[in-house]
């Protein structure tokens, strides 16, 4: 079942277009990674999915239904840009505020259960003014809870904390997804912290989805190989096979070899030069998720 489903979405503010005929797809149980550079459309396709923006064109489907139907609207819980919290009030004080604007019940248990599991239950009376910024994101996502969402959207919840913070955080997205079963869509610029809970990505550039895929494909992506440039790729193919018997390789232009197999560089490079096929480049190529993605954008710029 598709959670969420955008359908050439596109947001137009004066001349300048956020988002431009974005297609997306999130499905049921996915922690899905949203990941693009600053000011690609991020911040900009999360709120038209809370309907904190109106999208100037294309269609927009949560479980199934159309945005229109308002009951899709309270299965989704969002924590977008920072928590809105009311400085004077403790976490305690913001939680019932907001579970009284929702017409919880048992606005008083939910409160308990969740300040408890954000690890917000001891914090007494302390106004959240006074609270870091890892108490502010947890009890962020407590409020984005209080509905007992279907679905949660975070934009940047782990920007700007400690690596203590971070752990947290992570560890609090991937009990909600695995034990509540909540699909998760996450944005963040820490790519590496993101690749460890996404299961799915989407990559958004200039307003336009690039790409997307499951976590298990972006791995098999991000590889590491042994770089070889060659005069001549065809001869170098055939010694691989048959003298060292490496078929897990791929050849690109310009004479480029990527050899992903386990394999001795030095006998490579020995392998070559006996079968007359000289050698440019040879060494060993690593790459992390983010460099896929400065990749992938094409330059090296803050993702």
């Amino acid at each position: 079942m598709n959670v969420v489903e955008l359908s050439s979405i596109s947001k137009v503010y004066g001349r300048k277009r956020a988002v431009d005929h974005l297609d997306m797809t999130v499905q049921k149980g996915d922690i899905y990674g949203f990941i693009g550079r600053n000011g690609a459309g991020k911040s900009t396709t999360l709120k038209m999915i809370c309907g904190l923006a109106a999208p100037t064109a294309g269609d927009i489907r949560l479980f199934g239904k159309t945005v229109k139907n308002d009951t899709v609207r309270k299965r989704t819980g969002m924590l977008i840009e920072n928590a809105g919290l009311y400085p004077s009030l403790s976490a305690r004080e913001n939680m019932l505020l907001k579970a009284k604007c929702l017409g919880l019940v048992d606005a008083a248990q939910k409160t308990e259960e969740l300040l408890s599991f954000t690890g917000l239950a001891d914090v007494g009376k302390k106004k959240t003014k006074h609270f870091s910024m890892g108490m502010k994101q947890r009890l962020g996502i407590a409020l984005a809870l209080l509905g007992n969402p279907d679905l949660l959207i975070l934009d940047e919840p782990i920007n700007g904390l400690d690596p203590e913070g971070i752990r947290e955080i992570r560890s609090m997205l991937v009990s909600l997804n695995e034990e509540r079963g909540i699909t998760i869509i996450i944005s963040s610029h820490i790519l590496g912290e993101l690749s460890k809970i996404a299961s799915r990505y989407g990559i958004i550039k200039d307003g336009q989805m690039i790409q997307q895929l499951p976590a298990e494909d972006l791995a098999k992506n991000c590889r590491d190989y042994l770089l070889v440039k060659v005069s001549d790729t065809k001869s170098a193919s055939v010694l691989l096979e048959e003298q060292l018997s490496l078929t897990d390789y791929k050849i690109y232009p310009d004479g480029e070899i990527h050899i992903y197999a386990p394999c001795d560089p030095q006998l490579v490079s020995q392998t070559f030069l006996e079968g007359g096929i000289s050698i440019q480049e040879l060494y060993r190529h690593q790459q992390d998720l983010e460099s896929y993605f400065l990749n992938l954008m094409g330059g090296e710029e803050h993702v």
